[in-house]
């Protein structure tokens, strides 16, 4: 199957039991068993729940991987690929990613003495020098969050497999549809599906997907024993918005190419980071690696962090808010937002300022959408 008829299909067969079209919602706890052992495949929807079954089973579709499992959130899907790691190992990490992957790294991890070496995200040969001894796996998100620099996953996988290491790429930015990792080398994909799989800012939820049974099992081993799942309703919605996540995407892509030519014309932007833009640093791997450029445009403006609530006063369209992936158009200010747990001079020398904005860039009129920043920004 293509992708978009996957998405569709994928894991969702008619329910057997009536011929309903739609994966039902099996909200229940708790499943009956006529025997010891003697169950029709489910005994607690902690350890699993039809209806996340077809959620687990479309996303790896999607991924083109053998497994899936989904999560209460993206940290979570997160914690899930992490518990692989022991206390004294260590992980080589691309520096600019989400705030919230940074704090999990360096607050939750550190405590237990896991330690992460920061690169670069673009710099591939720096990614093997930061290899220790200990070191056990490479993590990417490529484009990145929020500078939307670009990781050559192929480049970096035979890096990592060189060294017998796991590659575990974010790809929520791109979605299955514009990027598939595993095709590149990546060993695991992970997803908040709170996003564009989702993509209408009614849920929270992650997923991972990948082909190694052995770390699957010790994936699923904590998924169950952790107890981070999503219910059965949050895992329908995700299926409901996954079935429209092709068609989406295009539009997302469109409107967000029509910004970022706006915005890189505009005299009070100073910069545009889209990768579907000619001038981007890592435009040409973006060719390569992705079949499109995303909806996610970053841009810092010419003025002070002050200047953010005049801008944001102004916008009848856009929200801002934390998140992106949604049919609607979101803007963010990440040094206080998304980012807000990495240290300022951290984020400084990584180059997230303060005057650096992130617009995930709906599905509106693209016409509607660009008054609105027209309106902001003047």
């Amino acid at each position: 199957m293509k992708f978009s008829t996957k998405a569709i299909h994928a894991g969702q067969e008619p329910d057997p039991s009536t011929g309903a079209i739609m994966t039902p919602i099996f909200q229940t706890s708790t499943y009956a068993q006529t025997g010891l052992g003697q169950h029709k495949g489910f005994e607690y929807s902690r350890s699993g729940n039809p209806t996340r079954t077809a959620l687990e089973d479309c996303i790896a579709a999607l991924e083109n991987a053998k497994y899936g499992l989904a999560f209460a959130s993206g940290l979570a899907a997160e914690q899930g690929v992490l518990s692989l790691l022991k206390t004294g190992d260590h992980m080589v990490s691309c520096d600019d990613l989400y705030g919230g992957t940074y704090r999990i790294f360096e607050k939750v991890l550190g405590r237990y003495q896991i330690e992460t070496s920061y690169v670069a995200a673009a710099n591939v040969e720096d990614y093997e020098k930061a290899i220790r001894p200990n070191t056990k796996l490479i993590w990417l998100e490529t484009p990145t969050n929020p500078l939307l620099r670009l990781v050559d996953i192929k480049a970096i996988a035979e890096i990592a497999h060189r060294h017998n290491l796991l590659l575990v790429v974010d790809n929520t930015f791109s979605s299955p549809y514009f990027q598939q990792p595993l095709e590149l080398g990546a060993d695991i994909v992970l997803h908040s599906t709170t996003k564009y799989i989702n993509g209408h800012s009614d849920v929270v939820g992650g997923a991972i997907a990948l082909n190694d049974e052995e770390a699957y099992q010790a994936i699923k081993f904590y998924q169950n024993a952790a107890g981070g799942i999503p219910g059965p309703f949050d895992s329908w919605l995700t299926l409901r918005g996954i079935k429209t996540l092709a068609v989406r995407m295009r539009q997302h892509e469109s409107n967000a190419f029509a910004v970022a030519k706006f915005l890189s014309e505009h005299p009070r932007v100073e910069k545009v980071y889209y990768p579907g833009l000619p001038s981007h640093p890592d435009h040409e791997l973006a060719k390569r690696q992705m079949k499109g450029f995303g909806g996610m445009v970053s841009f810092s403006f010419k003025g002070t962090q002050e200047d953010i609530n005049r801008i944001v006063s102004r916008l009848e369209i856009i929200t801002f808010a934390e998140s992106l992936g949604g049919i609607e158009s979101l803007l963010c200010h990440p040094a206080s937002m998304t980012h807000g747990s990495i240290p300022r001079e951290i984020r400084e020398a990584r180059g997230l300022t303060d005057t650096l904005l992130r617009l995930s860039v709906g599905i509106e009129d693209s016409e509607d959408i660009l008054l609105d920043l027209q309106r902001a920004l003047d």
